[in-house]
């Protein structure tokens, strides 16, 4: 696995290039336009690994269940192949539009499995419950190795939060991470597949189980402006905020932002999103859009008496790098899910060339996401990380 380590490094840390391992997770990447010449790329990169598992995260323009059966065609017999469609990707090169990344986990070094999960709007609790705790079962997890999930969810099924919730109580010992799938940035329903199914209204949920330590990085970027925002009126299904401190909300958040009604756009909903406090700790409730009547759309639900702060983006590249750069050692993989909104607001800060030096030091690679979800929680405009360590100190580079 060819790894490329930029020369520039915080506090002028020594970097040695991660040692090629067949038990180490792989990458590729196409930016080709059809679907046949963008997989025969992406396994071209990924049979080296002979992998158990594909993740494929491919821009909208790519039709996934096309590119999904090209796949099929071409990597090995009995490899899961999973994924979704994007609001963008992520790469060593930064933040990359059209193109198609793919994750590769060999057999030798990684042992998952996956299930889809259909007709979210349906509100299955029960028999999403069922299903998880007996793919949990089958899989009979081993003491001595480290286990994570990934969830991939439709980001416009607006289910994920009652998702998240059955998730940790069917399965309350296994971390889970993941993120909302895109189409673009047209707020459309995004695809998930799962081995040449491809479907809207849906999830899939994959168990990786891994000799490597497999670190987590949840990383946002705000501090509270204002508080004591109180929702006076609220619908949490379709995720609108109708009435904030009695007033309007998109009027009442354009006068706290201080810019008109008329100038409120996703580029201000970037900067300044809603923030609510749970068990003491800050979670991010973004805004997607305002209605007609006056009311705001958000990405995740909030009710009637919670009570929200402003938030304001601040430090983008440095706190990422901070983040990662705290890691023990180089991962071979940071495995990234990246809401769409940070990314708005790294464009329109003007760093996206300091973060992607840190995309590439750091073995970058996933999505960007309508939401993400971790510790039983869905959120917005945060960066969720798995950071894959090697196994030896001198694989990477100690601090």
């Amino acid at each position: 696995m060819a790894v490329v380590v930029n020369p520039e490094s915080m506090n002028a840390m020594r970097q040695t290039p991660l040692a090629p391992s067949l038990s180490h997770p792989v990458t590729a990447t196409s930016l080709a336009g059809d679907v046949e010449t963008a997989a025969a790329e992406l396994c071209a990169g990924l049979r080296v690994c002979d992998p158990g598992l594909v993740l494929i995260f491919a821009a909208a323009r790519h039709a996934l269940d096309g590119l999904g059966a090209a796949l099929r065609r071409q990597l090995p017999e009995g490899c899961i192949i999973m994924g979704c469609s994007t609001a963008g990707e992520l790469w060593r090169d930064g933040y990359r539009k059209d193109s198609a990344v793919a994750v590769g986990f060999p057999k030798s070094g990684f042992r998952t499995a996956a299930l889809k999960l259909r007709g979210l709007s349906r509100l299955c609790v029960s028999d999403w419950i069922l299903q998880l705790r007996a793919l949990h079962d089958r899989f009979r997890p081993a003491a001595n190795k480290h286990l994570i999930a990934l969830l991939l969810v439709d980001g416009l099924c607006t289910r994920e939060e009652m998702l998240s919730v059955a998730i940790d109580a069917a399965l309350p010992d296994v971390p889970v991470f993941g993120g909302s799938t895109g189409f673009g940035r047209d707020h459309r329903h995004g695809d998930v597949l799962l081995d040449g199914d491809t479907d809207t209204d849906s999830a899939v949920f994959c168990l990786i189980e891994s000799d490597l330590v497999i670190h987590p990085i949840v990383i946002d970027h705000f501090r509270s402006l204002i508080g004591d925002m109180v929702v006076t009126a609220a619908r949490p299904e379709p995720r609108i905020l109708d009435e904030i401190n009695a007033e309007p909300a998109a009027e009442e958040y354009a006068r706290l932002v201080g810019v008109d009604r008329s100038r409120l756009s996703t580029a201000v909903f970037a900067q300044h999103p809603l923030i609510v406090q749970i068990n003491g700790r800050n979670y991010v409730r973004a805004i997607r859009a305002q209605t007609p009547d006056g009311g705001l759309v958000l990405m995740s639900a909030v009710e009637t008496g919670t009570v929200l702060q402003l938030g304001l983006a601040e430090d983008l590249a440095g706190g990422f790098e901070r983040a990662l750069g705290a890691l023990p050692q180089r991962p071979v993989l940071t495995l990234s899910f990246d809401c769409i909104l940070r990314r708005i607001a790294v464009e329109r800060a003007g760093v996206s060339d300091s973060l992607q030096r840190s995309f590439d030091r750091y073995n970058i690679a996933g999505f960007n996401t309508y939401g993400e979800q971790h510790g039983g929680m869905h959120v917005n405009q945060t960066f969720i990380g798995l950071a894959f360590l090697p196994e030896k100190a001198e694989d990477g580079y100690l601090r």
